[in-house]
């Protein structure tokens, strides 16, 4: 058997992680000298997915809504969802808006036909405004992560966006 390598339980996690890549896993030592657990190989996908996932759902959720949104409206159009608190900022593109300029975009009627999309206006605008709820929450790093219905409501817009897309909807 293979000698294991050891890390102190106050070390950090992205110092372990060029050692676990390594070895497949570390036992972790505690202040008073005994073993007090391991970390694998596992642990940091497991990790990594519970960090990154959000963030990846968010990115493709932008993704399919400034797809939908695409060469749908002018520039004064965009500009006019544009935060009114933030006039100096530009916009003369879909992708320089904001998920709560996106929502001031589509709560228009008239706007929102432009999308020809069969779909109840306010409940699509009433879901986008939980998922930038929920983003807000994701960029402040919060340190106990997002609720599991948090992330549950990402995965399901997203889906549903995929759906939009896949049938050609969008």
């Amino acid at each position: 058997m293979d000698g294991h390598q050891e890390i102190p339980a106050d070390f950090s996690l992205f110092q372990a992680i060029p050692i676990i890549v390594q070895y497949y896993y570390v036992l972790v030592r505690g202040h008073d000298d005994r073993i007090i657990g391991i970390l694998t190989a596992s642990d940091l996908n497991t990790q990594f997915q519970q960090l990154a996932e959000p963030f990846l759902l968010l990115g493709e959720i932008e993704n399919h809504i400034r797809r939908i949104l695409d060469g749908k409206f002018s520039t004064d159009e965009l500009a006019s969802a544009r935060d009114p608190g933030d006039g100096q900022r530009e916009v003369s593109d879909v992708s320089d808006l904001t998920f709560g300029e996106y929502i001031r975009l589509l709560e228009n009627s008239d706007r929102w036909n432009k999308l020809a999309i069969s779909i109840d206006r306010a409940t699509f605008c009433k879901q986008l405004d939980s998922v930038r709820r929920i983003r807000n929450d994701v960029m402040h790093f919060d340190p106990d992560g997002i609720p599991q219905s948090d992330l549950d409501r990402l995965r399901d817009f997203a889906r549903f966006l995929q759906r939009l897309q896949s049938i050609g909807a969008t």
